[in-house]
């Protein structure tokens, strides 16, 4: 910014410079009030916790000393989610790993990890995507670490999960969701 030769503040050619007190007002915009409500949307985690955990080696000491042919991994993970009260969900995290080889089982873990969800002044069309997306994805590195604890205390490496797409995993089961139902429909006719 310069000064121009009658004294006043020059710019880059946008108007008069405002001064800084001026400029830090800002404009107030009417919001709409579902706009409103987004605006003052919370999600706050209540509590985290381990709601049921098995770990099963039958194998061991045995899988421990030798170290087999053709290790294979197998884990699945599903999102189950309710209401606790008002404004309050459960989210639940059922992971189950199933790891084998040649000579059978190394070992099998059952986790299901959950957390208390308060919701307040979300959209009712946004509440499932948050519980289902946004509450996994907050619980996710913690059930990571407990299954990597309980793995490696169990004799094993640790098993570190990759990180998981619940955005992807969500949209992938309402698309299926979706193609039933009208399946379903034309059954009915």
């Amino acid at each position: 910014m310069t000064k121009g030769d009658d004294g006043s503040k020059k710019t880059n050619g946008d108007g008069p410079a405002k001064d800084a007190g001026e400029a830090a007002k800002g404009v107030d915009v009417p919001l709409s009030g579902e706009a409103k409500a987004a605006s003052q949307a919370q999600l706050a985690v209540l509590a985290q916790y381990i709601k049921d955990l098995s770990y099963e080696s039958p194998g061991a000491p045995q899988t421990l000393q030798q170290t087999g042919q053709n290790p294979q991994l197998k884990v699945s993970i599903n999102v189950n989610a309710g209401p606790r009260g008002e404004d309050i969900y459960e989210v639940m995290l059922n992971l189950e790993v199933h790891a084998k080889n040649d000579a059978g089982v190394i070992y099998n873990v059952e986790l299901v990890y959950g957390g208390l969800f308060r919701l307040q002044n979300i959209p009712q069309h946004l509440i499932q995507p948050v519980l289902f997306v946004d509450c996994p994805t907050l619980l996710f590195p913690f059930m990571r670490r407990v299954l990597g604890d309980i793995s490696r205390d169990g004799g094993f490496p640790p098993l570190m999960l990759d990180p998981i797409d619940f955005g992807r995993l969500y949209a992938q089961n309402l698309a299926k969701a979706q193609q039933a139902q009208p399946a379903q429909s034309q059954a009915k006719n």
